[in-house]
């Protein structure tokens, strides 16, 4: 098979090095005899992959003692559900930041657990823009502030942490988490799905602040209880054992590539080139407000829409795969996540710049 481009917005490509290896050890891990799909969870062999996994992303994060690490399934759209109701405690109020698809899937989770204010939206500039903090409305008696620091749809992204006092900071990484450097005493509670930048589908990382556990509401079901699961961890009920693995083999993959700082300076580069190429193109445009670009989903729409389809068909023939844009925005989209080597931003570019010159 030729090489191809998963330019995939999720579930995303895998780095070649975390399959070759996974391929490697599928029947016998480490000399066990077992594939890790077929260990005990509460078995040594698979006790030590867990231990690496969190000290692995305890180290590349640098999380600080006062946080609990967790490794729950359900995706990112369960957590939406679970953080009202795990840290509200006796508070009536949540503020969000609404900048497109994924911040109102959260906002309307929320809604059956508390008052949610939207403190701020993007909606008028169609989310292309991300709004200004000085517009923000920031309750002080909320019990925390949720924003999503990339939209993988509408290809907006936080350049910085927002100051929202001493509240909580919320913030759903899940398209961004290990792209670029962050500070998590920032935050009282990080979460993110896999699926993107850490491994496959069926994990979801939670990163949560010591002092917002123990708040859960009452009735609310172990399994999905933050402080539950931290004092178990993340060992209520079986977890997904292959997937934990395969996460943990891409985290040693992102300290093997020199960490997250190594990774933020090349998606920075991978970012620029593909936009830049768009800049100099009259056949391509990108809607997003130049300091609001994400390095991890660019979204492009060309200037005669009648190209799409035959954009798309050249492009899947070429190997460049799954570039066509969300159904509610339509156009192109690239998202070009760690994995994503540079070569395939170049090719990319290259690909895009030869349909131009024969269209």
């Amino acid at each position: 098979m030729s090489k191809v481009y998963n330019f995939s917005a999720g579930p995303s490509m895998l780095p070649e090095a975390v399959l070759q290896q996974a391929q490697t050890e599928m029947l016998d891990w480490q000399g066990t005899g077992m594939s890790v799909m077929e260990m005990s969870h509460r078995g040594a062999e698979f006790m030590s992959i867990a231990k690496t996994l969190h000290d692995d992303l305890r180290e590349l994060m640098a999380i600080p003692d006062n946080y609990q690490l967790l490794f729950l399934q359900g995706g990112a759209t369960a957590q939406f559900s679970f953080i009202p109701a795990n840290i509200l405690g006796d508070k009536q109020k949540a503020c969000y930041i609404n900048t497109g698809a994924w911040s109102a899937k959260a906002i309307k989770s929320a809604q059956p657990y508390c008052d949610v204010i939207v403190s701020a939206s993007g909606e008028a500039s169609n989310f292309t823009a991300i709004p200004e903090y000085a517009d923000w409305n920031i309750d002080e008696q909320a019990a925390y502030v949720h924003y999503t620091p990339n939209e993988t749809i509408h290809g907006v992204e936080f350049q910085t942490i927002p100051d929202v006092g001493d509240l909580p900071l919320v913030a759903d990484m899940s398209s961004n988490i290990l792209s670029r450097q962050v500070d998590v005493s920032k935050f009282g509670l990080i979460y993110a799905g896999a699926q993107k930048n850490m491994g496959p589908a069926g994990v979801t990382v939670v990163i949560v602040r010591d002092d917002l556990l123990g708040k859960a509401q009452q009735g609310l079901p172990d399994i999905f209880n933050y402080e539950k699961q931290a004092k178990q961890e993340s060992m209520l009920n079986t977890p997904a054992t292959y997937n934990w693995y395969l996460v943990g083999l891409v985290l040693q993959w992102v300290k093997a590539q020199g960490g997250v700082a190594a990774l933020e300076k090349t998606n920075q580069a991978k970012a620029k080139k593909l936009y830049e190429a768009i800049e100099q193109s009259s056949l391509y445009t990108n809607p997003v407000a130049v300091a609001d670009r994400s390095r991890m989903n660019v979204p492009f729409i060309l200037a005669d829409s009648g190209l799409d389809k035959a954009f798309l068909a050249a492009a899947q023939e070429q190997g460049f795969l799954s570039l066509k844009g969300h159904r509610s925005v339509g156009g192109m989209r690239a998202s070009i996540y760690n994995a994503m080597p540079e070569s395939g931003v170049e090719a990319l570019v290259q690909f895009m710049a030869e349909f131009e010159r024969t269209h």
